[in-house]
């Protein structure tokens, strides 16, 4: 039976313009943020403007380097969105109330005002000269900016709904539960169709697959949660079960987290607000829990991971050319075949990438065995080199700038092995829903080559849910001490 979801003409539509959802999310952010600035921006000029005669007439000095304003405005702008973030209102949250939205912008533009009598009053202090505002100017360009941001946003909030109508950021979600609490979950959400959701369908224990429970298909077992969030390629899961123990909750809360998908519990009880892997959020007036997402969820911690490795990749790749073409040769005059290693590799969000890597091993090296092993005798002489000081691993920069990978996550595996991984140990495909490392706290803490896949399994999930900048730069240098001083434990 048919799962409901978007129709053949919205997903065409998506497809067209060749973005992804996470790009849509970005863009849309990014509309909000231009609305905030032109708002922020339009009511204080308005407001100078409007009473400049006031103020000249009162024997303040207007400035006439037009430098002096861009300064301001320039410190102005990004203590603004630095407000404006902080107050939580670049979440874009579905359902989010529209009266709380308010509160929060009418707090975030008073600290900012705030914030722009700080900025003018330093000005002078960082060598550059104070604006003349007024009591007038401030009052007045506060409540514009207040009103114009509500404006703006109801103009974005209401281009969002329409895209959202023609399948551009829409959300397919799976419901675990067709019981009475997966039923009002589907039934609030079944109200509100500008939130962007497309339920597929329920998946349940009670009701058997196939048939339909309030105009929803069941397609299969919780026990089949993972198989078919793939099947559907749901965004999203809502865990609505009734009657189920914690333990049993968290069960289903794993088998959700091997998917690249969101997730979020409506519970029968609210006994589990204290555990901290949950926040809270909602669905327009339903209150759900959201299971807390990694670290690098957050766009802006995706910006700086991102920074960081096209400075890193960028920086290795130009002064280490000379070293580079020294492998290269000297692999041509090792032995016969190509300089780099192309293969195949499972990365973010189960996508397939080539990753490269300067070759260190016989032409007819897969043929004979697919597991490295020490001592390998598929190994070449300047390959043993390679892989004892990892430097085989440095043509993957091109796969960070490519942003294929990352220099610090975990690392990529071949399908087969991924499959059979995420048979074998619980939570391994949580490992995919951040981008493949060059290096990766697993490995140095020396669990590479023929180790214990379970721990590294370990590893790499305290990385994902710990993740931090200091984090990175941390591995990074353990990474260069362990190569300087060699040790590459397992490394062969």
């Amino acid at each position: 039976m048919a799962a409901i979801s978007s129709s053949p003409q919205q997903r065409a539509a998506s497809a067209r313009l060749g973005l992804r959802p996470r790009t849509w999310r970005a863009l849309l952010r990014l509309g909000l943020i231009l609305c905030d600035v032109l708002a922020l921006n339009g009511a204080l000029v308005g407001a100078s403007l409007y009473f400049r005669d006031a103020i000249v007439a009162a024997g303040a000095a207007l400035p006439t380097d037009p430098m002096v304003v861009v300064r301001f405005l320039l410190l102005f702008n990004l203590a603004a969105l630095g407000v404006f973030a902080a107050n939580g209102l670049y979440e874009m949250r579905r359902g989010a109330s529209r009266v709380d939205e308010a509160f929060k912008v009418v707090t975030a533009v008073s600290l900012t005002a705030v914030a722009g009598i700080v900025v003018n009053t330093l000005l002078p202090q960082l060598g550059s000269q104070d604006l003349p505002f007024n009591r007038d100017v401030l009052v007045w360009a506060w409540a514009s900016a207040i009103i114009a941001c509500l404006i703006f946003r109801a103009i974005h909030r209401a281009m969002v709904v329409w895209l959202r109508g023609h399948g551009i950021d829409v959300r397919r979600v799976v419901l675990v539960g067709a019981r009475e609490p997966g039923q009002l979950v589907w039934n609030t959400i079944r109200r509100r169709p500008e939130l962007g959701y497309r339920v597929q369908g329920f998946v349940s224990d009670s009701a058997p697959v196939g048939s339909e429970v309030a105009g929803l298909p069941v397609l299969g077992r919780t026990s089949q949660l993972g198989r078919v969030v793939r099947a559907t390629q749901a965004d999203e899961v809502i865990i609505a079960l009734s009657g189920r123990s914690s333990a049993d909750l968290m069960e289903v809360v794993s088998l959700a987290e091997d998917e690249a998908v969101e997730i979020k519990i409506y519970p029968d009880t609210f006994q589990l607000i204290t555990n901290n892997e949950l926040s809270i959020g909602d669905l327009s007036d339903l209150p759900l829990l959201r299971v807390k997402n990694a670290a690098l969820d957050n766009p802006w911690n995706r910006g700086l991971k991102r920074a960081l490795d096209i400075v890193v990749a960028t920086t290795v790749l130009l002064f280490g050319a000379p070293v580079l073409l020294l492998i290269a040769l000297a692999i041509r005059l090792d032995s016969p075949g190509p300089v780099f290693f192309l293969q195949e590799r499972v990365g973010m969000d189960r996508r397939p990438f080539w990753m490269i890597k300067f070759r260190t091993m016989r032409v007819d090296a897969e043929q004979l065995s697919t597991w490295t092993t020490p001592n390998d005798p598929r190994v070449t002489r300047v390959g043993r080199l390679l892989r004892r000081t990892s430097l085989d691993e440095l043509p993957q920069m091109i796969n960070v700038l490519l942003g294929d990978m990352s220099v610090v996550g975990p690392r990529p595996e071949q399908a087969r092995w991924v499959e059979q991984f995420s048979q074998q140990i619980p939570r391994y495909m949580r490992r995919h829903k951040e981008k493949a490392g060059l290096t990766g706290w697993a490995q140095v803490n020396g669990l590479r080559g023929d180790t214990s896949i379970e721990e590294r399994t370990r590893y790499d999930l305290y990385y994902i849910e710990n993740w931090s900048l200091l984090f990175d730069l941390k591995i990074i240098l353990r990474t260069i001490a362990n190569f300087l001083t060699g040790k590459q434990e397992n490394a062969y």
